[in-house]
């Protein structure tokens, strides 16, 4: 019976808790006890939860150090990683352009070169004509395929910049985090260095 009876203060105190703190009158009100079980119990429920809360403050200072130290290490290698991925994604890209424009400027240069034989052999070789015509046609169409693989590149650029917005995001998330944690071990080392102090006195 007197077990029924803790149970029900106990389970009363917990739901009074979620909205206020909880009082005898509505405890004994919620449990449906007398008032002196509700006294008793809401006190060593009382005592639990500031006993429980003060396991929590006394978080060895060492450990709360060691986790704060974790997540900067955590952020500062992230750090390193996103701006290695970033400058590589730029090296890849520099390096495809480049490449690109220099075989742009190979087939203008070889157009160019047909388009002048094709004018220096018009007046004497009919069927050179031809096939020059069929070779610059061939040069167009290849320079428009290259046109498109450069467009792609600039797409791929634009989508590696995102990329590296998108990092840079998560970096300085990261660092929210980081200093938060770190304002949680600064509060949490306030809370324990009173107590520590109260119990040498």
């Amino acid at each position: 019976m007197t077990s029924s009876v803790k149970d029900r203060v106990y389970a009363a105190a917990e739901q009074i808790s979620a909205e206020r703190r909880p009082t005898v009158s509505t405890v004994r009100a919620a449990a449906g006890v007398s008032n002196a079980d509700a006294t008793r119990y809401l006190k060593e429920w009382t005592e639990e939860k500031q006993a429980a809360g003060g396991q929590v403050a006394a978080t060895p200072a060492a450990l709360l150090e060691q986790a704060a130290r974790l997540a900067g290490a955590c952020w500062a290698e992230a750090s390193v990683l996103a701006a290695e991925r970033h400058a590589a994604v730029e090296a890849a890209w520099a390096q495809e352009r480049k490449d690109k424009d220099q075989e742009i400027a190979e087939l203008v240069a070889d157009l160019d070169k047909a388009a002048a034989e094709k004018d220096a052999a018009a007046a004497a070789h009919a069927g050179e004509i031809t096939r020059l015509e069929a070779q610059r046609g061939a040069l167009e169409r290849q320079l428009a395929v290259i046109g498109k693989q450069l467009e792609d590149s600039r797409e791929a650029e634009r989508a590696a910049g995102k990329e590296a917005a998108d990092a840079a995001r998560r970096l300085a998330t990261a660092e929210v985090r980081a200093t938060t944690l770190e304002q949680v071990h600064n509060a949490l080392l306030q809370r324990v260095s009173p107590e520590t102090k109260g119990a040498g006195e």
